[in-house]
């Protein structure tokens, strides 16, 4: 799909036509998406900086390679992936965020590679897809990242996510979401899946499980540091 010059720059992205790389890492918060570009990217260049959605291109390992945050949730992750995959060209986009386990099986510190993302939200519809849409990754994307996290020796699991529209969300059994094979609930990438797929497009979502929904228990301040290192090290080799 070629560029829509005549679209760039949107209404919330600055950057030129030639300013994002073919992938792009999508984490939610804007200063997590600074602090992937000062602490892995080689000469790291701000591209875009409306609303204060930090996004930065640079290079890592001599490639080039593009981060910028999503925000929270799925309307504000579908806006910023449409502009992406539609407007400039992107053909890859590799969430990397947080996620709260709601399963026994999964860990807090595991990183998850979502292969499939189930949701309580109706965007589907909105998106215009004719039937009930269950939003995958990208097979090749994902076969990279498991690939790249033997080679690597990071411990992983692939499988399901629950992406809900409800943060503070009381009305649905957590217990019984693990029982069904879902390792864990965060926020946005079933609607990018969706987007990916509507755009012909690439997405995968790669996360670090912060917190038990089951039990309570976060993660320690001094132990999120390693675990966000293997995940962005697993994004940033598949990229």
């Amino acid at each position: 799909m070629a560029k829509q010059l005549d679209r760039i720059p949107t209404p919330h992205i600055t950057a030129g036509p030639d300013d994002f790389a073919e992938t792009v890492l999508m984490p939610g918060d804007p200063m997590r998406s600074k602090f992937i570009a000062e602490n892995f990217f080689e000469e790291p260049v701000l591209v875009n900086n409306i609303r204060g959605v930090q996004g930065y291109t640079g290079r890592y390992k001599g490639k080039k390679v593009s981060v910028m945050a999503s925000g929270m949730g799925a309307p504000s992750i579908m806006l910023y992936a449409h502009e992406l995959f539609n407007f400039y060209d992107v053909e890859n986009i590799i969430r990397v965020g947080t996620a709260g386990s709601v399963s026994e099986r999964i860990r807090v510190g595991d990183v998850l590679i979502g292969m499939s993302a189930c949701t309580d939200s109706n965007f589907t519809d909105h998106l215009g897809f004719p039937v009930n849409y269950a939003p995958a990754c990208s097979y090749e994307l994902m076969k990279k990242a498991v690939g790249k996290g033997e080679e690597l020796g990071i411990s992983f699991r692939v499988g399901a996510l629950y992406t809900s529209d409800v943060y503070y969300d009381e009305t649905v059994d957590m217990n019984r979401l693990g029982s069904m094979g879902i390792m864990a609930v965060e926020m946005e990438a079933a609607a990018l899946y969706a987007v990916a797929a509507r755009s012909g497009k690439n997405a995968l979502a790669i996360c670090s499980v912060s917190n038990s929904i089951l039990t309570g228990y976060e993660m320690p301040a001094e132990d999120r540091s390693r675990v966000f290192t293997d995940m962005m090290k697993l994004a940033l080799e598949t990229a």
